[in-house]
């Protein structure tokens, strides 16, 4: 059996550096944002953060044993290592994974401090100085989401009028490509379990969609998001439908499981598709990709094992010229972990923000002017990601008692 555990014992000595705590907290944003800071005997500290949903916080803790005493330089040795002590708990996917992801975000923040480098450096360096966000947009109150569960709003939320409307209100923010998610109530009627649309199901969609681009016109690019909600022929049915409308991408069209259906779907239209935000590690993307069965790759860097990981399958995607815009749902810690991957990657194009509605999410982290700008944020040229949590703003939407949980108190 391969022993990633058995770390180099040379070093020098300015590097000669160990693990000591790992702490995790959980912030009560749109979404649970689940943080993990990591200690060292140097005095230096790491902050990463791990996909929303729970108990990931949990598993982070028991990842603990692993991470203390080891050296944070050897990233990808102490992310693999993790994998490895979990393999038999499911450790090669799901939830294990994403608690490594955000272990190994944090340990990129460590090592680009302890080495006075900006994160995008130790990935490879920078192909841009900022990088581009759409902005994930609702109409009214039209979808929300509590532990993994849809609750609609009422009718009025559905209406095109109402995405039209959110959707001038993100490109005046400065936003060049926004997205909506396209699934509606209608959806479920008469049947909730088939996935299957009527034609006027469709139309009404296309209405939506119709009246969110003519309402933005070439002031930005156009998402929508079908949450993997449709069967077969009726994904093809809407691809089709809204071929005349030049969208930037159709998301997650059909389940995630079949890859031959998505590349059914993708063959069958020449709407952009996108989907990836719910795959684990590269090994998952590899028919995706080489089947061509997506025009633009969105996996989840806080999911699907860190930054490292996320790079290894933006690379498998620009061999086959597939663009790469990671999914998003973080607070600023996570966000930012994503903007130095952007600059790292070739064929990186526009990184997810879905926090429009936390009027407080500039100030979870110091800062003297707000993140994003005209819809974009400029990289870092500070150590590591380049963030620093407020501690007291965190503390004030810390879910539970406190803010941080140690294993070792």
């Amino acid at each position: 059996m391969r022993d990633y555990g058995a770390g180099p014992s040379r070093r020098a000595d300015a590097r000669d550096v160990r693990i000591t705590d790992v702490e995790t907290a959980v912030i009560e944003g749109n979404f649970d944002w689940n943080l993990v800071r990591i200690h060292t005997d140097a005095g230096v500290t790491g902050l990463g953060e791990s996909y929303r949903g729970g108990r990931v916080t949990d598993i982070m803790g028991y990842m603990t044993d692993f991470l203390v005493g080891e050296n944070p330089l050897d990233v990808e040795r102490l992310f693999r290592r993790l994998v490895q002590e979990t393999s038999g708990h499911g450790g090669t996917t799901g939830k294990v994974v994403t608690a490594a992801s955000g272990i190994e975000i944090a340990l990129w923040d460590l090592a680009g401090k302890l080495l006075d480098l900006p994160t995008y450096q130790l990935l490879g360096g920078k192909y841009r100085d900022e990088v581009r966000l759409y902005c994930d947009c609702h109409a009214g109150e039209a979808y929300a989401v509590d532990t993994g569960y849809t609750d609609y709003g009422d009718e009025a939320a559905y209406e095109p009028t109402a995405y039209a409307e959110t959707a001038t209100q993100a490109v005046e923010l400065g936003f060049d490509a926004i997205k909506f998610d396209l699934d509606t109530p209608a959806d479920n009627d008469p049947d909730p379990f088939n996935g299957r649309l009527s034609a006027a199901d469709v139309a009404e969609k296309e209405a939506i969609v119709e009246a969110v681009v003519e309402a933005v016109g070439d002031d930005a690019e156009v998402a929508f998001d079908c949450h993997w909600d449709y069967s077969l022929d009726t994904a093809k049915r809407l691809a089709r439908a809204l071929e005349p409308y030049g969208l930037l991408w159709l998301e997650d069209v059909v389940p995630p499981e079949n890859v031959d259906a998505q590349r059914e779907v993708a063959r069958s239209t020449s709407t952009p598709l996108a989907t990836g935000e719910n795959r684990f590690r590269v090994h998952e993307f590899a028919d995706l990709l080489y089947d061509f069965a997506v025009d633009v790759v969105t996996p989840d860097p806080t999911t699907c094992g860190g930054l490292a990981e996320s790079r290894a399958i933006a690379n498998r995607a620009e061999e086959n010229y597939i663009t790469f815009s990671p999914h998003n749902v973080c607070s600023p810690v996570g966000t930012m972990a994503c903007v130095h991957l952007g600059a790292s990657v070739p064929n990186f194009d526009y990184l997810e923000y879905h926090a429009l509605e936390v009027d407080w999410w500039d100030d979870l982290l110091v800062r003297s002017e707000p993140l994003i700008q005209d819809g974009r944020i400029t990289v870092p040229e500070t150590p590591g990601l380049g963030v620093e949590l407020d501690e007291d703003v965190a503390a004030d939407h810390a879910k539970g008692e406190g803010l941080w949980t140690s294993r070792t108190d």
